[in-house]
């Protein structure tokens, strides 16, 4: 597969720590990464320096062969879309918080209604349009987030924990359909979790980050074995 985010040398210190040091780490297009680790490890501060939202202390960063620069790290944040364990959605209706963000990035009105009523619709979601945000579950909610991710139509996806913070039965729902849609779009795409269970699911590789550094990659048979991969513990719940 063709590489499209390529990092090389990265490194990210605060206060004279070592927050992580990546020597290189590539998605390829359609990819799903799962960057699993403990915490503390420097998952979410790597999907954010990787996502263009916080620079990194030194290192490299391109994007379809484009390097990321001081005068491009706009139009390069406008081609990705980030979902949090937290919805972070605004203070309107999930209707108008899914077409806002389109609107923009300069998407004409009709097709920026049309892309948030498809993408509502995807996510099972349509007959919450007209209601606020802050009336709705945690599932409600996350489901209105992954929507306005996913109507962007972004080449880069980065998901932090999106289902982290939802109660099991929402978690395993929500999860299956994720799945789905992210194999249906081919979308490249970096996924950080603690929950190994969710990785079949969602990833096609995995990186173990482990203070601050990439210590082991690979597929998830590569990195967790067959006895690991087939055991209760790491079984999807649908086959």
């Amino acid at each position: 597969m063709t590489p499209t985010v390529v990092a090389e040398h990265l490194s990210l210190n605060r206060a004279g720590q070592k927050i992580f040091h990546i020597e290189r780490l590539v998605l390829r297009k359609g990819e799903v990464l799962a960057l699993v680790g403990p915490n503390g490890a420097g998952k979410s501060s790597l999907l954010l320096t990787l996502a263009l939202l916080q620079p990194p202390t030194s290192g490299n960063l391109t994007y379809n062969g484009i390097a990321a620069g001081n005068g491009n790290l706009l139009a390069l944040r406008r081609r990705s879309a980030v979902v949090f364990q937290d919805a972070l959605l605004l203070d309107t209706t999930v209707f108008r918080n899914v077409m806002i963000p389109l609107r923009i990035r300069g998407v004409p009105k009709g097709e920026a209604a049309e892309r948030a009523k498809k993408w509502l619709d995807r996510f099972g979601i349509a007959h919450l349009a007209a209601r606020k945000a802050r009336r709705l579950s945690g599932g409600e909610a996350q489901r209105a987030s992954l929507a306005r991710a996913f109507a962007l139509e972004p080449e880069f996806l980065f998901l932090d924990e999106p289902l982290g913070a939802l109660d099991y039965p929402t978690r395993k729902a929500l999860l299956s359909e994720l799945g789905q849609i992210l194999r249906d779009m081919n979308m490249t795409t970096l996924f950080v979790t603690h929950d190994f269970t969710e990785i079949p699911y969602l990833a096609s590789m995995v990186a173990v980050l482990y203070e601050g550094s990439i210590v082991k990659y690979g597929t998830i048979r590569d990195v967790f074995g067959d006895e690991l991969l087939e055991s209760k513990a790491w079984t999807p719940w649908e086959l």
